[in-house]
């Protein structure tokens, strides 16, 4: 099972406790015609350096038939964890890109009354670059953007091609690496990394050890 996870920053001066007690409890309700909608925030746990819990979301999704439109209610739960790094407060939550935002989102409206005092985390280019050169045998992908050759938007290298240094350094004088996919040297695991911390497992694992993976070789990369 391919697992997702998404990086985030906290603009706010804020601390663990403060952070506890506003999420402590959280629930919201919001009727619609095909029953109740709830938000809530389930199985908080405050350590000395982080809070971990489980974002639970009820979201209306409507299907299209010959008959007309239905509508179900499905429920998504997404582990989160606030962990302190460095003197900063990380947020990372385990769902893919769209979702994560989303989430991310809601949970700044909750602590901070309103949007954009969580903010996505960021690798520098040159950083993944530099990790990608220091084991470049474990890179299994590569692609890169912000391409300044006419209708082309992205380059990628895969495999074998990864190995030709005069391919390499051709399309990083064309543009910036973007995402790299790669084996994990300590973890075993086929990861992939996009600049704006978007992380993706390709490789069976559990959530917990994805978290443990998360907080040991990417938090380092980030800006």
């Amino acid at each position: 099972m391919v697992l997702s996870a998404k990086i985030f920053k906290i603009r706010e001066e804020v601390d663990l406790i403060t952070i506890s007690e506003k999420l402590k409890g959280f629930r919201k309700e919001e009727e619609i015609e095909e029953g109740k909608l709830i938000t809530e925030i389930e199985n908080l746990k405050l350590g000395t350096d982080y809070i971990e819990g489980l974002f639970s979301q009820d979201i209306p999704i409507t299907f299209y038939h010959r008959e007309g439109e239905k509508t179900i209610i499905k429920t998504i739960e997404a582990p989160f964890l606030f962990q302190i790094y460095n003197n900063k407060i990380f947020l990372v939550i385990l769902e893919k890109k769209r979702l994560a935002n989303n989430i991310a989102n809601q949970l700044s409206k909750i602590l901070f009354i309103n949007i954009g005092s969580i903010i996505e985390a960021e690798i520098p280019s040159e950083t993944l670059r530099s990790f990608h050169e220091a084991n470049p045998e474990d890179t299994k992908v590569i692609f890169f953007d912000n391409v300044d050759i006419p209708n082309i938007e992205k380059l990628s290298l895969y495999g074998s091609q990864l190995l030709n240094t005069n391919l390499y350094n051709e399309y990083l004088s064309h543009g910036n690496i973007w995402y790299i996919v790669f084996k994990s040297k300590k973890f075993g695991i086929i990861v992939g990394i996009t600049r704006d911390c978007v992380i993706t497992c390709f490789s069976k694992i559990e959530p917990k050890e994805f978290l443990n993976y998360i907080k040991e070789e990417v938090f380092p990369l980030i800006k």
